[in-house]
């Protein structure tokens, strides 16, 4: 097919009028290589890759640690019709046993199960069980544990290798041992930790290079001890995520974020658990009682419990309320976090040879238009 007209995401950054060609499930360079030249007329709209979410637990009452394929499959589904075209949904702080049939579910999900009109599964983040017991947060206490790399080997293995994320707190036993082995297999990532300045970059200069879901589960950044954000903002090689759900940041600390790390180092993530995509009312997260109430999840305690906002909303959102520019945000939420787990190879950007994921939105508000995963229009 040919897209016309729109206002199209180029690889420097820009929007630039332009067509889109795509031949099979791929962008084509130029008409003469469509053989099917059905058009569609993109006046209007802004034409932006797929954008990837790399740090999600779940959706539309399903959640990946429900360890099954149909559950893997709803969200996949749900994700594909909102825009998101890749994923690489997280765990909780669970159990060996339990983590490890997530892992091999995930792995015989990509191996047997058609991903045709869907998000496509490219990895996992393991977010636990190796973080501070302090800075838990929405994680469950009983399976918090020390750093043990055999044990990450034996989950990395019942996957087939697609853990690209590894959450640990570096202040923890064994922390920076694995940090030092382990980084070259896995982007390992501070989190849930109550680290100071000096042992968050010392974790960095071992292997860390990114953050999750910056400010949430952390000590806060104060002039005296600026803790994790501070050591993440003078490491020019971390990466931070951002949940720009307007419930866990305030917009003014999202602009100071861009303004801080620019964007080039920021990765926009929904963090959204099962009530995403349905209406309030009472979910789970990891085994735990959870409230929505609109944007808000929370457990019994009041702790924020994930997102129930999908990234595309999220994008949405930092850019209409949160004054972040269009060019910045789709970096942020399609280009970044496709590089983060090397997979920019394949998508992430309108380019021909990469698999054709592009999103129309309406220019005034950015809603939804059209949807087109892998060459087929939804």
């Amino acid at each position: 097919m040919i897209i016309k007209n729109a206002s199209v995401y180029t690889e420097d950054g820009r929007f630039l009028r332009k067509d889109i060609y795509i031949e099979g499930d791929v962008f084509a360079h130029d008409v003469e290589e469509v053989s099917d030249r059905t058009q569609i007329d993109a006046a209007g709209c802004f034409a932006i890759p797929g954008l990837t979410d790399i740090h999600f637990h779940g959706c539309v009452g399903h959640d990946f640690c429900d360890g099954t394929v149909a559950a893997i499959s709803a969200m996949a589904s749900y994700e594909a019709s909102v825009g998101v075209t890749n994923i690489v949904p997280a765990t909780m702080t669970l159990g060996e046993e339990t983590l490890f049939d997530i892992c091999r579910t995930a792995k015989a999900y990509v191996e047997t199960h058609s991903q045709e009109g869907k998000a496509r599964l490219y990895g996992i983040n393991m977010e636990g069980p190796f973080v501070a017991l302090s800075k838990k947060g929405a994680q469950n206490a009983d399976y918090v544990r020390k750093a043990d790399i055999t044990m990450f080997d034996r989950l990395n293995e019942a996957s087939g290798h697609m853990v690209k994320l590894l959450a640990i707190a570096p202040e923890e036993e064994g922390a920076m041992d694995f940090i030092e082995k382990k980084h070259g297999e896995v982007v390992l990532s501070l989190a849930h930790t109550a680290a100071d300045y000096d042992t968050a970059i010392l974790a960095f200069e071992k292997g860390a290079s990114h953050v999750t879901h910056m400010y949430n589960a952390m000590n806060p950044f104060t002039h005296r001890a600026p803790g994790l954000v501070g050591a993440a903002a003078d490491t020019k090689k971390v990466e931070v995520e951002l949940i720009c759900d307007g419930v866990h940041i305030h917009p003014a600390a999202v602009r100071a974020t861009f303004n801080l790390f620019g964007d080039d180092r920021i990765i926009l993530i929904s963090d959204s658990m099962m009530a995403t995509g349905l209406e309030d009312g009472d979910y789970s997260l990891g085994g735990q009682a959870v409230k929505v109430v609109g944007n808000l999840a929370t457990l019994k305690d009041g702790t924020i419990a994930g997102s129930a906002t999908n990234l595309m909303d999220c994008m949405r959102t930092a850019v209409l309320k949160m004054g972040i520019p269009m060019e910045s945000a789709v970096k942020c939420a399609a280009v970044n976090p496709a590089k983060s787990v090397g997979i920019y190879d394949r998508c992430g950007s309108i380019t021909p040879g990469k698999r054709a994921n592009v999103v129309l939105l309406q220019k005034e508000d950015l809603s939804l238009r059209q949807v087109i995963v892998e060459g087929k229009p939804l």
